[in-house]
């Protein structure tokens, strides 16, 4: 696969590596050792020319084509397509990157086998609701089959790229300026994000802490006294982050700037785990790390997957990073990055021109033909949004900033990328536009099952003796490479969730482009009941609504059927029915907001404690988890246990280092005890952040650790919380059905109450 790998920098050749040695034995003087290494040379020589490689390139794509073009009879392809996915069953079940790569050569073959038989057989259409529907279905298959090849192309090949060491003498490191912007969020949140980056292991006359407050709050700035790091604010909030960025670009002078999110809360390790890319490549402009989370999205919480299913967020911090690192095209996410600031003013600074300012900022950065990095190691957590509707709003913005990043800088067009920068762009811009083709997906079964249009000018069988290997095969692939951090079947949830939401903003900035305002992601608050979220949720409901319908008509409609080619299509749309309100059923479910009490998550970890009761008994134990604002214990059987209110001192080591934490106890049952911190010191919370939140290792042993996809497991588990979401829809339809009639009957018995008098 030496076609695939990447092109080192000069930066990233190493002139004193060895030459390779040549095998024991090279170079024997007998005659049939010099004949045989005669024969091999030459064979090597005509294998390394130009011409016999062309040669053999378009052998093989002559031969790829003339078999994806051939027709088969209807026998004759399900044979076919049962071979081609026992084949792909097996090489799923062996490891080995070649084999990989044959998995990803046979679904991208069985995916344009089945859209070529789609274009050339299945769109003789007989009536204009026939043409509407079946063009439609037909472009929606078309942006499918594009992100597939667009997908496999960004992640078979991953550089999975390591840390470079930094010089023992810290004189030659660089000076950093640490950026976290805020606007609107509670100091709550921002206080340990800006507490932690103190904490940052670097030379202390090197590092500037900053606080971009564009919110102009005095408490902010007083807190800024208080941590030891610098304020900054200014007049206005133009450009929203993009200009509160640049404003603190031009009042601030070190050699590079690292990035966070007001939310996210940076270990220790940070800048040494990311500067030395830097100080190895001076082309390198841009190195980003993952976000992770340890709180749950509304996927995660309102659905209980969280720690159990890879997040929507996964798959692109997990996998597509690392395929885009080979080719040069890592994007820059806004938080958890590092840039250099010569190449970040080259560029004009943070790009303005889009509510992604990031994204947009890293192209016009490999534009330049500077190099970005990835460093898949979790260097910093964050707050997930906590509600569906917030959740929702900030994918609307990426949907909408992508999209304006497509129209004004479409990588097909501009110069200074290579393809397969071009390539990795252009599939990042083109992701945002699912939602057109997922609604047409789930309501196509309706064309038919309502009004009898016919969108296939084929058999059902046909249809599926196509369809299936596609899918099939397609799945497997996508689950051999994503699998640890995207399961099979849950994209269509997450997409479901939010198509009806993104697809106008997407369409409506390339083709009706206007300035709209830019709306911050909240981040912290409670939920304090469970509730259905009827604005979000109606678009899904009216969704599935009409596939229960269509269910229904389709069912009559088997029962009446006249002949088997007939009760065959009412099947195959019958299913693909059922498929749909599986994946609206779960959408409901995502919108019923469960309880959320804490503001402040706990992270689950064991860490060594003592505690010091009232009466001054010490008593060794161990921490269950940690939050900004408390410690969970667990306690010897033998041990003393404190009682709830009883104030104490807790003890937590890192290695030699020991802090300590006035408490006070919250919660005691049985062994385990929860305690709170009420009056910490600003020294205090810094050390709770360094023995905590700050480890270095806090985030990289849980991040992607989810047990290994299994695709029809997968589809159970998403067909299971369907058929929750749907009881929990109509529990609250029932729900809102009393409380509507009560409050009528309330009414009427007040008006009557009235008149009486």
């Amino acid at each position: 696969m030496a076609f695939m790998k990447r092109k080192p920098t000069s930066s990233q050749q190493n002139p004193a590596q060895p030459a390779q040695k040549l095998p024991a034995g090279t170079g024997q003087t007998d005659d049939a050792g010099d004949w045989d290494d005669t024969l091999l040379n030459t064979g090597t020589a005509l294998l390394a020319s130009g011409w016999v490689r062309l040669a053999v390139t378009l052998a093989a794509v002559a031969l790829f084509v003339s078999t994806l073009t051939v027709h088969l009879a209807l026998s004759q392809q399900w044979v076919f397509a049962i071979l081609c996915m026992a084949v792909a069953l097996l090489l799923s079940r062996i490891q080995g990157r070649v084999l990989t790569v044959s998995l990803v050569a046979l679904s991208v073959f069985m995916s344009m086998r089945y859209l070529y038989w789609r274009v050339t057989q299945t769109l003789d259409f007989t009536t204009p609701l026939d043409q509407v529907f079946g063009y439609l279905l037909l472009a929606a298959e078309g942006y499918a089959v594009l992100m597939l090849l667009c997908s496999y192309f960004q992640t078979l090949w991953p550089l999975h790229r390591r840390p470079v060491p930094l010089p023992a003498d810290t004189s030659a490191w660089p000076t950093v300026d640490v950026f976290i912007p805020t606007y609107n969020e509670p100091l709550e949140v921002v206080r340990q994000s800006v507490l932690a980056a103190t904490l940052l292991d670097w030379p202390a006359d090197k590092l500037r802490v900053y606080m971009l407050d564009d919110g102009r709050r005095p408490e902010f700035r007083q807190f800024c006294e208080q941590a030891g790091v610098e304020y900054l604010t200014r007049p206005d909030n133009k450009h929203a982050k993009a200009g509160n960025l640049n404003a603190a670009l031009a009042k601030t002078n070190g050699e590079f700037v690292a990035v966070f999110d007001c939310d996210h809360v940076t270990t220790r390790s940070f800048l040494q785990i990311c500067m030395g890319w830097f100080l190895k490549d001076p082309k390198m402009a841009m190195v980003q790390t993952p976000h992770v989370f340890y709180s749950p999205d509304p996927f995660e919480r309102n659905l209980e997957t969280f720690r159990k299913v890879p997040n929507e967020g996964d798959l692109f911090y997990g996998v597509l990073q690392n395929g885009n690192d080979l080719w040069n095209a890592a994007f820059f996410c806004g938080s958890c990055a590092v840039l250099r600031r010569s190449a970040l003013e080259e560029v004009g600074g943070v790009a303005t021109e889009s509510v992604t300012e990031d994204a947009l900022t890293a192209l016009k950065m490999s534009m330049k033909g500077y190099n970005t990095a990835y460093l898949a190691i979790p260097q910093a957590a964050g707050l997930a949004t906590e509600s569906l509707g917030r959740h929702v709003g900030q994918r609307i913005r990426w949907a909408r900033g992508m999209a304006e990043i497509f129209r004004q800088f479409n990588p097909l067009l501009i110069k200074g990328l290579s393809v397969p920068q071009r390539l990795c762009y252009l599939s990042a811009m083109m992701h945002f536009f699912f939602g057109l083709p997922r609604l047409v997906f789930l309501i196509t079964p309706m064309a038919y099952l309502f009004f009898g249009a016919h969108v296939f000018h084929a058999s059902a069988l046909m249809v599926l003796a196509y369809a299936v290997p596609h899918l099939v095969i397609s799945s497997i692939g996508a689950s051999r490479i994503q699998g640890r951090f995207r399961h099979s079947f849950w994209s269509e949830v997450y997409e479901t969730v939010l198509a009806w939401y993104v697809v106008v903003p997407a369409l409506q900035a390339v083709f009706f482009p206007g300035s709209k305002g830019f709306n911050v992601t909240s981040k912290g608050g409670v939920i304090r009941k469970s509730f259905l979220d009827w604005a979000m949720a109606r678009p899904y409901i009216g969704l599935l609504v009409i596939n229960l319908t269509g269910f229904v008509v389709g069912i009559v409609g088997l029962i009446r059927s006249p002949g088997w080619p007939e009760a065959m299509s009412i099947v195959f749309n019958l299913v693909w029915v059922i498929y749909n309100v599986m994946n609206l059923s779960a959408a409901a479910g995502v919108a019923t907001e469960s309880r959320q009490l804490r503001l402040t998550p706990r992270v689950q970890i064991q860490l060594p404690a003592a505690v010091r009761l009232a009466d001054g008994r010490h008593v060794a134990c161990q921490t269950s988890d940690y939050s900004q604002g408390g410690l969970g214990l667990v306690l010897p059987e033998d041990a003393p246990m404190p009682q709830r209110g009883e104030r104490i001192l807790v003890s937590v080591f890192r290695d030699d280092y020991e802090g300590k934490f006035p408490a006070e106890v919250q919660v005691v049952r049985g062994h385990n005890v929860g305690v709170s911190f009420p009056a910490l010191t600003i020294d205090q919370e810094r050390d709770l952040m360094r023995v905590t939140f700050s480890r270095a290792d806090s985030w990289i042993a849980s991040w992607g650790r989810y047990r290994p996809d299994r695709p029809l497991r997968s589809l159970f588990e998403v067909l299971g919380v369907g058929m929750r979401g749907l009881k929990d829809l109509f529990r609250f339809v029932l729900l809102g059905g009393r409380e509507r009639l009560s409050r009528v009957a309330e009414t009427a018995a007040s008006k009557m109450g009235s008149k009486q008098s």
